[in-house]
Parts: structure tokens; sequence; C-alpha cells
């Protein structure tokens, strides 16, 4: 299933993982671990975030997932389940019964 994970990083923590470093050495680590679809940074809420899209397998996977952005970073991760156009296009096709079924 394609997930998006919100990671936002502590300032604090953040600017020490600059200053001594291990921020770019420890993000490139578990992304290439990682391999996602597509990874995007930005502020979010007053903090450095990442947007990471990726295809989880299993749910069992996703404390393996998580936990590094955890023990670098002290990171808040957030995963949400998203869909690409053509999921919505074929996940569209089951709103008219959705629709009968509940909206009579």
């Amino acid at each position: 299933m394609r997930m998006m994970m919100k990671v936002s990083f502590p300032v604090e923590k953040a600017n020490q993982t600059i200053a001594d470093g291990s921020l770019p050495r420890n993000m490139q680590a578990i992304l290439g671990e990682l391999k996602p679809e597509a990874a995007y940074f930005t502020t979010f809420q007053g903090k450095r975030t990442a947007f990471v899209f990726f295809d989880l397998q299993d749910p069992s996977q996703m404390p393996s997932v998580g936990e590094p952005f955890f023990l670098a970073f002290n990171a808040e991760v957030d995963l949400y389940p998203v869909m690409s156009p053509a999921d919505l296009e074929k996940g569209l096709s089951g709103i008219e019964q959705a629709v009968r079924t509940y909206f009579k």
C-alpha cells in the first residue's frame, strides 16, 4: 500500500544533528533503506518536516519504518495511506453503490 509518512523534527534536536553532521548522514542511510518513491522537505507548524512516499508491503513493517526517525532525530512520525490518480479512479467506481446503499 502506498503510504505518506510525515516526519517532523524537533527544532533543538535537528539543530544538534545539523551541527554535528549527523542529519544528512542519517537521513541518507534511512532513506536508502526505505527506498521511497519520493521525499520532500519543508517546514510544517514551525518544524523541519519531511513528507516521504513509499510502498508499505505489510502493516508489520510500520515499526521498522518509523523507528529509525525516532531514534536518530527524536522525530514525530505519522503514517497515512494515500492514493495515486489511478487508485482514486478505481475507488470512485464503487461510490455509486455506496451512495445508493447509504443515502436512499
